[in-house]
């Protein structure tokens, strides 16, 4: 019985802790939401915030926070959830940090098809969001056949290879883009959550209510997954459901940047310090509210950071992003040099 209690005690340990760090995440996730509401430029109470969030009138700050605060900052919580638990997704099932969209070229697959639609064909408004889905998708699928299988190496090789042909593809573009436009098609190519509607915002909010709970649901299987797809198989683990879990990685990673256009790096971060805070295990739920807090805390220091400068968040992202990219991999070199060592010995 005392090696029961024992085995009982070291499972609990591990569920303990997840628990504690989601909670603690989430409150650091509502903490960086009030100081984007509330401070900055023009700060509001509490009370006021209250007031009127249930429909009251107060001059000058109801316009600031219905229209200007409160809009980015739910907007930021949401793509941040998106790029995380999708990019946790990406790195988790294919075994391999780099794996990343922002790497492989799925969110340049829909800013490409963003920009093109805005530049050649004209289209604005929701149209441009759906042709940024579809060249998420697109890129996707084709980096799945070239690669034609899940190893994560051959993934990552061909997605920068498609990364280079969008990165291509937007900058002939935008060779052609009408000067009226520029403003527009520089957020598709930077990421930013200022000056999205409510219904844009709103429609995102149903879509990741639909696709959250399926991710998790899917991704009961995700610790097995990452054992490898033979070892899954004699598990009973079918590929299926691993192709069916990446789609969903795609779709948040493509509807999180037909929101706010492709805020680097955030997929990219974000999982592995959840699974640093977490002692090397994956949390897709950890992997959200990370991101959530990186793009908070990233559009906060866009706007208020830098005197008479207001950065799009794809900026401060990708100017921390950039270096932890270099990190990893040197970190990684120096693993693989340290094996090569010890084997040779």
């Amino acid at each position: 019985m005392e090696a029961v209690d024992v085995v009982r005690r070291a499972r609990r340990a591990p569920s303990r802790r997840h628990r504690l760090l989601v909670s603690g995440l989430a409150l650091l996730v509502l903490g960086a939401f009030a100081a984007r509401v509330l401070l900055g430029d023009y700060t509001v109470t509490v009370v006021d915030f209250f007031r009127i969030l249930f429909g009251e009138e107060i001059p000058g700050a109801t316009y600031i926070v219905m229209e200007s605060k409160l809009p980015r900052a739910v907007l930021a919580v949401l793509v941040g959830l998106a790029f995380g638990v999708g990019g946790a997704i990406f790195q988790t099932t294919l075994r391999n940090p780099l794996a990343s969209p922002d790497v492989i070229g799925v969110s340049l697959g829909a800013s490409a098809a963003a920009v093109t639609a805005i530049a050649l064909a004209g289209w604005s408004g929701w149209p441009v969001s759906a042709a940024a889905v579809a060249g998420a998708l697109a890129v996707a699928m084709t980096v799945r056949a070239v690669a034609g299988d899940h190893s994560g190496f051959r993934l990552v090789l061909a997605g920068i290879g498609m990364a280079a042909a969008m990165q291509s593809t937007i900058q002939y573009v935008f060779t052609r883009v009408d000067e009226y436009d520029v403003q527009l098609v520089l957020r598709w190519l930077t990421g930013s959550v200022n000056g999205v509607a409510w219904s844009t915002i709103g429609l995102l909010a149903l879509c990741l209510a639909v696709l959250l709970p399926a991710t998790l649901l899917v991704a009961r299987a995700l610790p097995v997954t990452e054992l490898g797809e033979d070892v899954a198989a004699g598990l009973g683990v079918r590929r299926s459901r691993t192709d069916g879990l990446m789609l969903l990685g795609v779709l948040l990673i493509a509807l999180g940047v037909a929101a706010a256009g492709p805020v680097a790096f955030v997929a990219f971060l974000a999982g592995p310090i959840a699974r640093s805070l977490n002692q090397g295990r994956t949390t897709l739920p950890a992997a959200g509210l990370v991101g959530a807090v990186l793009v908070l805390v990233g559009d906060y220091a866009g706007a208020y950071a830098f005197a008479d400068l207001n950065l799009p968040v794809g900026v401060v992202t990708g100017a921390f992003g950039a270096p932890f990219l270099l990190w990893l991999l040197v970190r990684g070199g120096r693993r693989t040099g340290s094996r090569t060592g010890r084997t040779s010995a």
